[in-house]
Formats: structure tokens, C-alpha cells, sequence
């Protein structure tokens, strides 16, 4: 494929809404993590124990600098479940 086909031009000059709209969900799904984190009095450290992964990990994902798969949002899920459930015992 050509560096200047069409659609290489076209999404140069109006973007990809599909790629928008994946980031926006991932914005979205980092903001409402943080603030049940935040309202439940937990931490990222304590979602990263709890998803035993690295800290610096819970981070990037919590900044929006990565792409969460339908795995990871359950995985997020099922943490923030459990941090819930544990904050109202």
C-alpha cells in the first residue's frame, strides 16, 4: 500500500474515530478505577498486589498510557469487586 493512498491521507487529516474512541474508553476506565480506588480508601499498590502485578503497571494503566483488553477489564473488575467487598466488612 501506497504512503499516500487515500485512507492514509484521510485518517492524516481527520483522525481514526474508532482509535478516539478506544482512547476515550480507556480515559474512562482509568478515571472510574481511581475513584473507587479513592473511595474505598485503597491504593494502586493494593490493586497491584491484588492483580499481582507490578505497580508500575497499575500506573501507566491508571494514566492512560496503555490499551486495556477485555481481559484486563475484567481482571480490573473482579480487584475492584473484591476491594469493595472488603471495604464494607
Amino acid at each position: 500500500m501506497e504512503e499516500n493512498d487515500f485512507v492514509s491521507v484521510w485518517l492524516e487529516e481527520t483522525g481514526n474515530p474508532a482509535i478516539e474512541k478506544l482512547t476515550q474508553l480507556n480515559l474512562d476506565a482509568a478515571q472510574r478505577t481511581t475513584a473507587i480506588l479513592a473511595a474505598k480508601g485503597s491504593t494502586e499498590n493494593h490493586l497491584a498486589f491484588i492483580l499481582d502485578i507490578n505497580p508500575d503497571e497499575i500506573k501507566r494503566w491508571l494514566t492512560g498510557r496503555h490499551v486495556f483488553s477485555v481481559k484486563t477489564i475484567n481482571e480490573i473488575n473482579t480487584a475492584l469487586t473484591e476491594i469493595v467487598v472488603n471495604s464494607e466488612r
